[in-house]
């Protein structure tokens, strides 16, 4: 199974009143595991940038001036994300600047769905968690996906966040244990474990108080709730 996970940048929040791609970034799954190929480029839109588009995303005029155009890496990129399954955060956004770039080409190549699948992450998101915020920030909180030691940026970096939340939203906690594995398939707890023999170790045992027992149960009980298959630490438990 190949996936994509994508996400754009752009110059404003409407095609339809001629705002344009700056920069396309995508990671790669192959049966839920990251390959480690990607595609990234940064676009001239030949168009002015809104000033709230550029706190956003901080990407200036000046930096796209030697930058290409979308026809000319149109190819490239169709190629890349062909017959597999794009993953987005807020599909209609990115699918609707990527169906209009297309319109621009000729001959016109047809729109995204004649090329791929698309699957929306903030559809799901919703579904699993109703009444609260489902933006890649909060889902990275609720997910525990840490991206304060990231070297990307941009729209490379939020596919490969995005990657991680999907991996974890979909299928518990086994991405955090790079076993990339489907609900249902051979898990950490169904592999052999060897017991570490403490008989000759001089440890200090400090007993968990009422209150962190409880403490515990609770931050659990959340897990269980936020993931498809329950918390991994409760199932450590059984």
């Amino acid at each position: 199974m190949r996936q994509i996970v994508l996400d754009t940048e752009t110059t404003g929040l409407n095609p339809a009143t001629g705002h344009r791609i700056i920069e396309i970034g995508a990671v790669e799954l192959i049966d839920r595991k990251l390959t480690g190929k990607h595609y990234h480029q940064y676009i001239q839109p030949d168009r002015e940038i809104d000033p709230a588009a550029l706190e956003v995303h901080g990407i200036t005029p000046e930096f796209l001036r030697d930058k290409p155009h979308f026809h000319e890496i149109a190819e490239a990129f169709l190629k890349f994300v062909h017959g597999a399954e794009l993953i987005i955060h807020n599909a209609p956004f990115d699918i609707g600047f990527l169906d209009a770039e297309l319109d621009r080409l000729s001959p016109v190549p047809g729109n995204m769905a004649d090329i791929t699948s698309v699957l929306d992450t903030l559809v799901m998101a919703r579904d699993r968690h109703p009444g609260q915020k489902n933006n890649l920030d909060a889902l990275c909180r609720r997910y525990y996906v840490d991206n304060t030691q990231r070297t990307l940026h941009g729209a490379l970096l939020d596919a490969e966040i995005l990657a991680d939340v999907y991996l974890l939203m979909t299928g518990g906690q086994t991405a955090l244990f790079g076993s990339g594995a489907d609900p249902g398939s051979t898990s950490e707890m169904d592999k052999p474990h060897t017991r570490l023999d403490t008989s000759q170790l001089n440890l200090i045992v400090i007993n968990a108080t009422e209150n962190e027992v409880k403490e515990h149960d609770l931050k659990l009980d959340e897990l269980d709730s936020s993931c498809t298959e329950g918390s991994f630490w409760r199932r450590l438990e059984i």
